[in-house]
Order: C-alpha cells, then sequence, then structure tokens
C-alpha cells in the first residue's frame, strides 16, 4: 500500500485518487462498452461522457484522455469507427478535456471507452465511503438506460423513447461535481452498470450504514416502465440481483415492474449524491437547474439488518 492512495478499489469507488502534494491529487478511472445505441457518433458521446462521469462522480474536474477501441478489421464499414471516435471527441472537446492517445484492438465485438484523468483537491473528495446516518440522497437524472437500449435492440423502443434517453445519458455529471464542491458533499457515486440498487448498495457498504430508498420517489425514464414490464431486460437484471444478494429487504407492496428499473443497469446515468438533511432541499434547487428530473429519493440510517430498505 502506497500512503498517497487516498482512494483505492477496497470501497468499489468509481475512480482512484492518489494525491501529489498535499492539495492537489490525480483522479484516475477507465470505462468501455458495447454499443447501445444505433447512432454510431451517439455511441461515441455516450462512450465519452460515461467515462468522465467517474471523475466527476469523485468531485474532480477531468483533464486527459485516452481511448480504447475493439473493431473488426474486417466485415464492417471502418467509416463506422470513424463516426464513434468523432463522437467521442467530440464530448471530450465540449469539457475541455485533451485526447492524448489511446489503443486499438482487431476484435470481432465492438467495444468503446476512454480511460480519463482528473485533478482534485485532497480535501474535497467524494467517495463510497463518506454518507453518514441523519443524510439524505439526491438522484440527479432518471434511470431506465438498460430496458430502452434492450427496447432499441429488439425494436420495441420508439424514436421519441430513444431520444430522451439518449439526451439524458448526454446530461453530464460536470455540473453535479461543481455543487457537490460546493455544499461540500462527502459521498456520491455516478449510477451505471451496477445499477441504482447495486451503487446504492456499495455507499452502504463502504460507509457502515443502512440506506433507505423510497421507489416512488425515483425519477424514471418516458417508457422504461412498459418496456420493463414487456421484458426487455439486460442481462445485468439477473447480475444486478445477484450481486447484492439478500443483503436488500424490499416491500412486497412494490411494483415489480419498478423493482425491475431499480436493478436495470445504467449508462453516463446519474449521481447519487449523499447530503445532510438540512443541505437538501437547497442543494436539490440547485442541481435542478441542470438536471430537471433530480429529486430526493432517500435517507440514510444508522446500520440495520440490512444495508439496503426498498419501501
Amino acid at each position: 500500500m502506497d500512503p498517497n492512495l487516498i482512494v483505492g478499489f477496497e470501497t468499489a469507488d468509481d475512480a482512484g485518487v492518489y494525491r501529489l502534494r498535499d492539495d492537489l491529487a490525480l483522479v484516475q478511472t477507465l470505462d468501455f462498452f458495447t454499443p447501445i445505441v444505433d447512432d454510431p457518433f451517439d455511441y461515441g458521446r455516450i462512450s465519452a461522457l460515461n467515462s468522465l462521469n467517474d471523475v466527476w462522480a469523485m468531485a474532480g474536474t477531468p483533464i486527459t484522455a485516452m481511448a480504447i477501441t475493439c473493431f473488426p478489421k474486417t466485415g464492417v464499414d471502418p467509416a463506422i469507427l470513424t463516426q464513434i471516435m468523432r463522437g467521442g471527441l467530440e464530448t471530450l472537446n465540449k469539457y475541455n478535456v485533451t485526447l492524448i492517445g489511446g489503443h486499438s484492438v482487431d476484435n470481432a465485438q465492438i467495444m468503446f471507452g476512454y480511460s480519463v484523468t482528473g485533478l482534485i483537491d485532497p480535501n474535497k473528495v467524494a467517495t463510497n465511503s463518506g454518507a453518514r446516518p441523519g443524510d439524505a440522497l439526491i438522484l440527479t437524472k432518471p434511470i431506465g438506460t438498460g430496458v430502452i437500449s434492450t427496447g432499441i435492440k429488439k425494436g420495441r423502443a420508439n424514436d421519441a423513447i430513444v431520444a430522451a434517453s439518449v439526451e439524458t445519458m448526454l446530461n453530464a455529471g460536470k455540473y453535479a461535481a461543481e455543487a457537490m464542491r460546493d455544499f461540500e458533499v462527502k459521498a456520491a457515486t455516478d449510477v451505471t452498470g451496477f445499477a441504482l440498487l447495486g451503487h446504492a448498495w456499495e455507499l452502504a457498504c463502504a460507509s457502515k450504514v443502512t440506506i433507505q430508498i423510497d421507489a416512488r420517489a425515483v425519477p424514471l425514464l418516458d417508457g422504461a416502465m412498459d418496456l420493463a414490464a414487456a421484458g426487455m431486460l439486460t442481462s445485468g437484471d439477473k447480475t444486478n440481483r445477484e450481486y447484492i444478494g439478500t443483503d436488500v429487504e424490499i416491500a412486497p407492496s412494490t411494483d415489480p415492474n419498478l423493482v425491475k428499473l431499480l436493478f436495470d443497469p445504467q449508462t453516463a446515468g446519474g449521481m447519487l449524491i449523499s447530503v445532510a438533511e438540512a443541505k437538501a432541499q437547497t442543494l436539490l434547487n440547485d442541481l435542478r437547474s441542470n438536471y430537471p428530473q433530480a429529486q430526493i429519493i432517500g435517507r440514510v440510517l444508522p446500520r440495520g439488518s440490512h444495508s439496503l430498505l426498498v419501501s
């Protein structure tokens, strides 16, 4: 162990943090995944933002990125790769992140993403282990991108549903990071592959608390409930349930289709922020200028018999 490693992999945080000096640290992360939308340009944009969000989730500022590309040498028009990389570069440029290189491999399955490096004051890091009893939980963006992605693949998601999902995924975590620094937030995570419940569970375990979520308060993307009811689930529904196991208590009255969405893996999802209850409404009002569907969705309790309670 290195004493300058402030955040490693032990608490399943979104990025690692390494102290360079008392007032400066590096934030480092990487993420890449298969296409979730049909448009290659949008896929590149979403991939870039999904990677940048991991730095913003720590309350950091991303500064450089390196591309990770898996693409077949034959059988797929190379112009598609051009569009993917153009989309990613547009997003990096938009948020003043410098592309400094990358690596590509010949692979039958297309995958794309970035490793990202950011900067942060070591005293202002938001981590999975910083939630405290009495905090309120804020989610900045609606959930449902996983079922919508499956709906796209199976021709069940209409253009309006897809457009709203893409717009939500492209809503950057940058503004949440700025608000987190302003409000001295010490605990946050972005909701991605492990779904809302999986990432809330990581937060609860790292902080040694119980998190209670009001399922009816969780904002949802248009069409997500209908797609969940139609069985448009990803493989993540099963694996995320296995990930948490029996360490969650879900009220029997909870709509089973809503439960599916709570386990639905997200891409470029919202920030789940734990903040002192006295600051929660003011922070929420601030966040809504950039995240109109942001909601207080739960609270942090002293550690009980389960890490998660869903009411």
